[in-house]
């Protein structure tokens, strides 16, 4: 090997598509995977590479693989997200003195137009897909990246000097950037979210707060006043402001007022209707602060306000958000699947207008449930557990003096049950407050089992 390879460690999707992007651009490429499974083989791998170039494949244990002298060939490591900073073998690459960097900072070597990207622990996917129809309003050529689903690295050699690539970030792809750089940024909250894998709640913070690392005076983010610690984060923030609020009017920035939203572009009085909360497809508090986030993104960047308050009104929301999947029996079904910490979990019962059945549970990313509990607030009727989580959550509830709750021995035997107890006039919310892996490899997989099983009934 020369010094000139680059190691890609990881071969889920991230990885492949990094693995893509140094290809197609001449580059010496080790793929590697630990292969925990053991169901990849270098053949199934470069069948998902699907790009001519030079790559090497290393499938299993790291210290079969690599030598201390092998790993001092290597000029940088493109860290895929889903793998920790400090896995044991990823400490030894920097034990090596190798240099280590994540998907998002090796697309943005190739990014030519604008950034506009968005972090914080909820909220994110809603956010982005709204400003990414926001932007295509306005400009020809936008990218909707990250954390939402597409890969940066598949598209960044793409755009253009007029381009405009929107940025779903999670803080496992902002923990490995360097000089990433946004033209606009926001967080939109922050709560205990991946203490598994960060540990601490100022770790996890931290992480967030590279999404402004390389921002200047004269460029924008975009925050969330009703949360207390992004207001003490803004403390060491070097761009420009940009502030929305749920709760108050502010002098300058964007906020709800009775079930107007508010465009204050300075601090002299003028202010502008975005639209009313009524006027809106998406339901929830939450949801109208995503569309003020959105709306100071997209103002901040040069689109015409009629051009926000047109796609705005025009927007349906995500899926697996929220998502009124149908009503049966006088039963409305609700698909809150992408609520996989108790904040989010929170947000989809406060969306709630009837009685509901709720089903939660799932993996255990070391959150407490309290919180999300006490928020039922008379509107759950049963709560129907599931998953390694069930028995945590039910002491969480007794505790709080919650007890109308059952366990099911699987997903389907859940939502079933839920069937069974939902009367005509009530609902039905999956937003288990738990990320999934315990039971599916996605969020996405367990909404759309939740919509099968639905549509059998």
């Amino acid at each position: 090997m020369s010094k000139e390879r680059i190691m890609v460690f990881g071969a889920g999707i991230s990885g492949i598509a990094a693995a893509g992007l140094l290809m197609r651009h001449g580059g010496r490429v080790l793929l590697y995977d630990a292969n925990p499974s053991g169901e990849l083989t270098a053949g199934v791998v470069r069948n998902k590479l699907n790009c001519h170039g030079e790559c090497e494949i290393l499938l299993g244990k790291f210290s079969d693989c690599f030598s201390e002298d092998t790993l001092l060939e290597i000029a940088e490591v493109v860290l895929s997200p889903g793998v920790p900073l400090d896995l044991p073998d990823v400490i030894k690459i920097k034990d090596a003195g190798i240099p280590i960097i994540g998907e998002i900072e090796l697309a943005y070597r190739f990014e030519k137009g604008r950034v506009f990207a968005i972090t914080g622990t909820n909220g994110k996917t809603t956010t982005t897909a709204l400003l990414g129809e926001i932007m295509r309003g306005a400009f020809k050529d936008v990218f909707v990246v990250g954390n939402i689903g597409l890969a940066y690295t598949i598209i960044a050699d793409n755009t253009s000097d007029d381009s405009v690539t929107v940025a779903e970030l999670s803080s496992f792809q902002l923990e490995t950037t360097d000089m990433f750089h946004p033209a606009v940024s926001a967080i939109l909250n922050l709560s205990p979210d991946h203490l598994d894998r960060h540990h601490t709640m100022e770790a996890y913070i931290s992480a967030k707060k590279r999404i402004a690392l390389m921002q200047n005076n004269n460029e924008t983010i975009v925050l969330n006043y009703e949360d207390e610690l992004i207001r003490e984060l803004a403390k060491d923030l070097i761009p420009k402001i940009i502030w929305f609020s749920s709760l108050r009017v502010l002098k300058k920035g964007l906020f709800l007022r009775n079930d107007e939203i508010i465009w204050r572009p300075n601090d002299e009085g003028e202010e502008y209707v975005i639209c009313t909360t009524d006027e809106l497809q998406i339901l929830g508090t939450h949801n109208h602060e995503n569309v003020m986030a959105a709306a100071g993104m997209a103002l901040s960047g040069g689109v015409p306000l009629e051009i926000v308050r047109k796609q705005i009104l025009g927007f349906k929301g995500v899926e697996h958000r929220i998502e009124f999947v149908t009503e049966k029996n006088g039963v409305a079904w609700y698909n809150d699947s992408k609520g996989t910490n108790p904040d989010a979990a929170i947000k989809g019962i406060s969306a709630m207008n009837r009685p509901t059945v709720l089903i939660g549970g799932g993996y255990d990313k070391d959150s407490e449930y309290t919180d999300w509990i006490k928020s039922f607030n008379g509107k759950v009727k049963k709560l129907i557990l599931i998953g390694q989580t069930k028995e945590k959550i039910a002491r969480d509830a007794r505790n709080v003096g919650f007890t109308d709750y059952v366990f099911a021995d699987g997903f389907d035997e859940a939502v079933f049950l839920a069937a069974k107890t939902a009367k005509e006039g009530e609902a039905v919310l999956l937003s288990p407050a738990c990320a999934s892996w315990d039971m599916f490899r996605s969020f996405e997989i367990r909404g759309n089992r939740f919509k099968e099983l639905i549509s059998e009934m």
